[in-house]
């Protein structure tokens, strides 16, 4: 009788577990788990004015030095000033001269209109390192004035050049994709202002 008991109770036991299988089997069946993907990708105004607040975005700089040299004749001899000049000239945009709607959204792709490259800092020469190279004579300050606006205007010629803007509007637009790409855009068009 005792056997009896036990092997009831087993049978008890397994159909009771076969009967929670059974039951967790059709529960799990009816529970679904969706997710909705919005295709949609929108910028908002905080993602636009966190770019913005950047302000000026260097995309080149060009490390130049400039020899300027001026001579005085003289009744006994001739003066003589050689100036060596060392600047670095930074070209980029500023985020605070793009217009209103630079920035268009439409699913996947964003077009972006830039404000045009231009010189960052105007005070570009570095006067700490400026040397005198050769000097005779006695020169004023008017002189070395003359000739920090003969090295400024050199400087501009030789760096800031359409090979340079052509570069920097590169290296801007590369930096400009990598933000877009990783804001989720797929089709990214940038232009820019002239």
């Amino acid at each position: 009788m005792n056997r009896t008991v036990k092997y009831s109770q087993y049978l008890f036991v397994a159909i009771v577990a076969l009967c929670l299988v059974i039951w967790l089997t059709v529960s799990f069946k009816k529970t679904e788990v969706s997710v909705d993907v919005d295709q949609k990708i929108n910028v908002t105004p905080e993602q636009i004015e966190s770019i913005k607040a950047i302000g000026e975005w260097e995309f080149l700089s060009i490390a130049d030095e400039e020899m300027v040299d001026t001579m005085r004749k003289g009744i006994f001899s001739d003066d003589h000033l050689v100036r060596i000049y060392y600047g670095t000239v930074r070209l980029g945009i500023n985020m605070h001269q793009v217009e209103p709607g630079w920035i268009n959204t439409s699913g996947d792709s964003i077009e972006v209109t830039l404000p045009k490259i231009g010189l960052l800092d105007r005070d570009f020469i570095d006067e700490a390192r400026t040397q005198s190279f050769h000097e005779s004579g006695r020169w004023k300050a008017a002189d070395r004035e003359a000739m920090y606006r003969k090295a400024y205007k050199k400087m501009l010629k030789r760096c800031v050049t359409p090979e340079n803007i052509k570069s920097a509007k590169h290296n801007g637009e590369e930096q400009f994709r990598q933000i877009m790409k990783s804001m989720g855009y797929e089709h990214i068009a940038i232009k820019w202002k002239e």
